[in-house]
């Protein structure tokens, strides 16, 4: 049995036209002899009826603290709708579709509500619906509790769902369909000439989901990656081939380079060795406060480094209560140039460097890794930055 599994987000699913191009997927995967199974999100955006934020909306403030429990029981209500309309679509196809919640689909979980990590899938369910030749249908975002109850998995969850499901049914790969064509080269919103990236590695895609590029989510990087499970990112209202992102990546590209993305709403912060006692301790403090840190440059009487905007006033309150001084830089934008194949090659900083520079950008502070250069610029320039990056290197 060749298992296929097929992710589809909220706005595949959102509209009744848009549903039959979805139908029409699965039956062109069944057509060329492979089961598949659906995972499905809540239709819609904020606004919808079904959708996550809408559904929120329903319930007090006063309620989410003090029931975490039945926040994810309404939570899950979005996904466990698309299941079944989902399902009509299919049979007005003649596919025999089964519709599944989460924890009907063998997903356990942690107790860890609205953020629960996946411990196992028993599998058993999904592969007796297959084997009957009916097509599970199943609720992404959520999963069961060992003690029943329904748990959600954190923002983008689906994506996880697919990705688990694709590894333990050892499926031959994992497609998550969206409204875009795949992964690009830089923001087509930014870059008019960003292109199509067909084929790109695990490593290279995990930084640019981490890095602020929301086409998939980490984790389910991180699980495609450890099973070995290649990820296609598909445009459901298209015939593109998407991004086949493996080990392999692409090994025909003669370019270093193999995209941009970047990151608003970052905070520059520098705190001098005579700042306050707390010097030597304070990446120790902001992490013991759950304030997260990023692109650290360590001299020998300063320390820079950055925080998201919305950890800055607890920042603020912190650092007061330390008696220490610093200095801050507000309306920051982080730069990810990103290529597995830069490691060892000499002069791509200098390239970088050069090309923004021509553009009278200023770099306030750089970090690197063997594939991900970053550059610090002010958010004003983000825009003319990542497209003076985009024709340097010839991604277009």
């Amino acid at each position: 049995m060749k298992i296929l599994v097929q992710k589809f987000g909220g706005t595949s699913v959102s509209t009744e036209d848009k549903r039959k191009l979805v139908a029409s997927k699965v039956l062109s995967a069944k057509a060329l002899g492979y089961s598949p199974v659906i995972v499905v999100s809540a239709m819609g955006r904020k606004g919808e009826p079904y959708a996550t934020d809408t559904l929120l909306s329903l319930i007090d403030e006063s309620l989410k603290v003090a029931s975490p429990l039945a926040v994810d029981l309404l939570m899950s209500c979005g996904e466990t709708i698309s299941t079944v309309v989902m399902c009509n679509e299919l049979n007005r196809f003649k596919i025999n579709a089964v519709p599944l919640t989460g924890g009907q689909a063998g997903i356990i979980t942690d107790s860890n509500y609205s953020n629960a990590a996946i411990l196992d899938v028993d599998t058993k369910k999904i592969l007796d619906i297959l084997k009957a030749g009916k097509t599970p249908v199943i609720a992404g975002f959520q999963g069961m509790d060992d003690k029943g109850y329904v748990t959600t998995i954190g923002r983008g969850g689906s994506d996880v769902t697919a990705a688990v499901l694709g590894a333990k049914l050892n499926a031959c790969e994992t497609q998550i369909y969206t409204d875009v064509d795949g992964i690009m080269t830089a923001d087509p919103r930014i870059v008019s000439e960003a292109t199509l990236i067909e084929k790109i590695s695990y490593d290279e895609i995990f930084q640019f989901a981490d890095q602020g590029a929301k086409v998939i989510h980490p984790r389910a990087v991180e699980i495609s990656r450890k099973y070995n499970i290649p990820l296609v990112i598909k445009n459901t209202m298209s015939e593109c081939v998407g991004t086949v992102i493996s080990n392999m990546g692409s090994e025909t590209t003669e370019n270093i380079i193999t995209g941009i993305t970047h990151m608003n709403n970052r905070v520059q912060i520098k705190i001098n060795k005579n700042s306050g006692s707390s010097y030597d301790d304070i990446f120790d403090i902001l992490a013991q406060n759950l304030i997260s840190i990023d692109l650290i440059n360590i001299f020998p009487k300063e320390k820079i480094f950055t925080i998201d905007k919305k950890d800055f006033n607890k920042f603020a309150d912190l650092l007061k209560e330390l008696n220490m001084t610093y200095c801050f830089m507000k309306d920051c934008s982080k730069l990810s140039i990103i290529g597995s194949k830069m490691q060892g090659i000499p002069g791509v900083m200098a390239k970088i460097l050069k090309a923004l520079t021509r553009e009278n950008i200023e770099v306030l502070q750089t970090a690197d890794s063997h594939m991900t250069i970053w550059c610090l610029v002010e958010t004003g320039y983000v825009e003319k930055a990542i497209n003076a990056l985009h024709r340097e290197f010839k991604l277009g």
